[in-house]
């Protein structure tokens, strides 16, 4: 059937919650598409016959396709269209950078907006969640054993790829709840955790086994999980081996990595009255980073109740790495920015009964130095050149360290012949095949943090080579 397309240069606004509201509460921000928006936006889309959004999807979703089927009004149709290249698609709806990747080569942004194309896909995820009554069927077995280390989005990526061709996949997770950073690292107002809760249920009732609470390198070995019958094995552990600055103060109390902040308030509840893991509550906090981590950690202190919540990034606004829709909502619940400028010390007391242990002192501010932009670095962006003679202090109560992680070097060390670079990422070929037979590896324990889309895509790529080294029966 065809449409006439909508040539309205604009995208349909997504509906938020006011900013003097959610800056205290927990609820997600983006509240989603209606029926009706969703159709507009759909007849948008020219259904281009070389289709260049799709190039620009790391997971090669069909995107014309389900859009041609929100025109329809077969919203379970699109739903079905999207799942035959992702497995998560309510997360890659909310969390994923489409301005840089399926939308960047969006026709209709030439000259005007892009479609809107990741608001269509959480509208067909969520329409689906809401009325879908029939669970996924776990396809017939083919006999092959595989088993997943980590259930962050490039392990449940892999895992659900390889499960619809029926394999017998078994996911570890170190910790006690399924998801990877996809709950520990997003807060619940950009991805409640319910929706990531349900993602892991569909791949479940495909017949993925997810076992919890069990540390590779620890608890079980690589070795063992061979020994154990399976026929390949998947890393996809993630980095959350924080980096710090080595600056003076850095052992304080009230020094967080934003890895630490985030999981104790996503997945340890710390934000409840009397948290089993207690968290910085209030007060003035400065974040220092300036990419989306960094924005979760600044929104997220303000949600705990902080006073006052600094950015504190070293470059200018243009070279902020953070998703420009995350640092115009951080703007709008009133975090202050403080760009151009750099920390060299966090100050603060010692605890007197113990003036020689900096670990019993206590945070009470932050000295950084003004920044100007120089010449371009290695990554193309200005390099930052301290300004001498400017130095000034910011009150705070809590700094919060959002400048990087590396991969916990866990699994490279309990395992024999696997090889890694000079950062700690697990060294694969274009297959996400390590130095060591049979074991495969990809997203941010290879790359290093990068998007949850670009792990997906590793996990996508993994399952294809894994299928096609054991010959599955599909």
């Amino acid at each position: 059937m065809a449409f006439k397309p909508n040539m309205r240069l604009d995208k349909n606004p997504m509906p938020t919650q006011d900013p003097a509201v959610r800056a205290h509460n927990f609820n997600e921000v983006a509240t989603g598409y209606s029926e009706d928006v969703a159709l507009d936006e759909a007849m948008r889309c020219l259904n281009c016959r070389n289709m260049p959004c799709v190039s620009g999807c790391p997971v090669n979703i069909h995107i014309p396709a389900f859009i041609e089927k929100i025109k329809e009004g077969d919203f379970e149709g699109a739903y079905q269209i999207i799942t035959q290249s992702s497995s998560l698609p309510a997360v890659c709806g909310r969390v994923c950078p489409q301005e840089t990747q399926c939308e960047q080569k969006c026709v209709r942004g030439i000259k005007g907006e892009p479609v809107g194309i990741g608001r269509l896909e959480r509208f067909v995820a969520d329409w689906h969640n809401a009325h879908a009554k029939e669970k996924a069927v776990a396809p017939k077995s083919n006999g092959h054993k595989v088993a997943i280390v980590g259930s962050g989005p490039s392990g449940l990526t892999c895992a659900g790829d390889l499960a619809k061709k029926g394999y017998k996949v078994t996911v570890y997770e170190a910790l006690h709840t399924a998801g990877g950073v996809l709950v520990y690292g997003i807060p619940e107002f950009r991805l409640p955790k319910s929706i990531v809760a349900k993602e892991v249920e569909t791949l479940k009732d495909l017949g993925v086994d997810i076992e919890p609470n069990v540390i590779i390198g620890k608890t079980l070995t690589i070795d063992e999980l061979f020994e154990m019958g399976f026929e390949a094995v998947f890393v996809g552990s993630g980095a959350g081996l924080p980096n710090f600055m080595n600056i003076p103060g850095e052992a304080y109390k009230g020094v967080y990595s934003a890895n630490e902040f985030l999981t104790r308030s996503n997945l340890m509840k710390a934000y409840l009255d009397d948290p089993k893991t207690p968290i910085m509550k209030g007060g003035k906090v400065a974040v220092v980073g300036g990419g989306n981590v960094a924005m979760d950690a600044a929104r997220t202190a303000l949600r705990l109740g902080a006073e006052k919540v600094y950015i504190v990034y070293r470059r200018s606004m243009e070279e902020l790495p953070a998703r420009r829709e995350e640092v115009e909502h951080a703007e709008e619940e009133g975090i202050d920015f403080r760009l151009l400028c750099n920390p060299v010390e966090i100050l603060g007391y010692q605890n007197p009964d113990d003036p020689r242990d900096p670990k019993n002192g206590f945070v009470t501010g932050i000295r950084c130095i003004q920044m100007e932009l120089g010449e371009p670095d290695a990554s193309g962006r200005r390099r930052p050149v301290a300004i001498e003679g400017s130095e000034f202090e910011l009150e705070v109560d809590a700094v919060i360290m959002s400048i990087g992680t590396s991969p916990n070097p866990l699994i490279k060390s309990t395992t024999k012949g696997l090889e890694v670079n000079k950062w700690g990422g697990i060294i694969v070929n274009e297959d996400g095949l390590t130095s060591r037979k049979g074991v495969y590896a990809g997203g941010d324990a290879v790359t290093g943090a990068a998007t949850v889309i670009s792990a997906m895509g590793a996990g996508k790529i993994a399952a294809k080579a894994i299928d096609e080294a054991l010959g599955g029966l599909h």
